[in-house]
């Protein structure tokens, strides 16, 4: 019986975007919503309560990165990952599909982002070794922690995933570049969903199997880059499959965003959830609501973060730079994060020159803080109405 279930309460006016709630074993996620990336179990530099205080709703984990270290066994020993972790909420793990992206094209994500590039096959970083080897059954990859070999298929990452024990997890897909010929984005949208198909298969097995461990929704992952028949053909493909949701991933252009997920969602099903997998910039996020996408993670918040870079209601700026040394103000005037109502610029700009580890800590809280509450308030105007005017007021500020 499936403790995992989606209803929509408004759909906005005009556009794909809706407002709704999932129900997971550990608790409802109200949508739209961010999902922080705490891919080792852990969000970078802050404890579990403080995510929970600053309005996160669910933690997405890595089933890659838990499966190298500690190892699924030991998630699954400690009773899962929300209890690993002390995390008391709903959590997502992904396949590790990015993770062959990375591996593969050896550690250069840049590589995903390059449309103009000429296009190849065989896409490796220059002076960079492929780590990752993908057939038609699975992905051959070696560990960058240590060097062993290791392999993935559908059935591995699902006995994984269903060990690692989050609420929701994903089909282990194949992630593609925009560098990539057309002939091997078309192999590809058709190894995705063979693998989706075989996910289904071992994903019900372990159910079973599993009975007396929370219901796992699984959901599947549509790829097809930026071509539009093969986003749909994989959305439509998909679609068919007994999956509790849905995942947008792939490579694409952040301009040309909100028209591929209209493309996908318009082929999906109403009545289950949309991840847009690995988007988490403020005007991106408005891009992919209105065009269909209920949830979205992105590590960018808390990576920026501990670069120095916080968000701001105007404009983002680098906490590091000289100009803030002898100032005393908040990192956001209008922002009632825990960073904001106690501690200034200048503090965290000596945090940071004194390499202190505080400095990320409270930026981190900053910026997650910001990301998570504006999409709360998405959510609201949605439910109001006026997400319009919302839209047209952080656009126009360029947040």
């Amino acid at each position: 019986m499936s403790d995992f279930s989606f209803t929509v309460e408004r759909r906005l006016d005009g556009a794909l975007g809706r407002a709704g709630v999932m129900h997971t074993p550990h608790g409802p996620i109200r949508t739209p919503a961010f999902t922080p990336v705490g891919t080792k179990a852990t969000v970078k530099a802050v404890l579990p309560e403080t995510m929970r205080d600053l309005g996160a709703q669910v933690i997405l984990a890595n089933a890659y990165h838990l499966y190298l270290q500690p190892g699924a066994d030991i998630v699954d020993a400690a009773g899962g990952l929300a209890a690993f972790m002390g995390w008391h909420g709903p959590t997502i793990t992904d396949s590790g599909g990015f993770q062959v992206l990375s591996l593969g094209v050896g550690f250069k994500k840049v590589l995903a982002m390059d449309s103009k590039a000429q296009r190849s096959d065989d896409v490796i970083a220059k002076g960079k070794d492929r780590l990752a080897h993908v057939d038609d059954d699975g992905v051959t990859f070696k560990s960058h922690l240590d060097g062993s070999m290791h392999r993935f298929t559908p059935e591995v990452s699902m006995q994984v995933q269903h060990q690692i024990g989050a609420d929701i997890m994903f089909a282990f897909d194949e992630c593609t570049t925009l560098m990539n010929t057309r002939e091997y984005q078309e192999r590809s949208v058709q190894r995705t969903q063979e693998w989706a198909v075989r996910c289904v298969a071992e994903h019900q097995r372990l159910t079973e199997e599993r009975a007396d461990k929370p219901y796992q929704a699984l959901f599947a992952v549509v790829q097809g880059a930026q071509y539009e028949d093969l986003r749909r053909q994989s959305a439509r493909d998909l679609a068919a499959l007994p999956v509790d949701g849905f995942g947008i991933g792939g490579a694409l252009e952040k301009e040309q965003l909100g028209t591929i997920v209209r493309w996908v969602c318009e082929e999906l099903p109403e009545d289950r959830p949309r991840h847009l997998l690995g988007i988490g910039e403020p005007l991106d996020v408005f891009a992919g609501v209105e065009s269909g996408a209920d949830t979205f993670d992105c590590v960018a918040p808390s990576r920026n973060a501990r670069n120095g870079t916080v968000f701001h209601s105007r404009k983002r700026f680098h906490l590091t730079n000289g100009v803030y040394r002898r100032d005393f103000s908040p990192i956001d005037e209008t922002c009632d994060c825990y960073t904001c109502q106690n501690y200034t610029r200048a503090y965290l700009h000596h945090l940071f020159k004194a390499k202190e580890m505080l400095a990320s800590t409270l930026a981190t809280i900053h910026n997650e803080s910001y990301i998570v509450r504006l999409i709360d308030q998405v959510r609201e105007s949605i439910l109001d109405g006026t997400f319009t005017e919302l839209r047209d007021a952080v656009v126009g500020r360029g947040a």
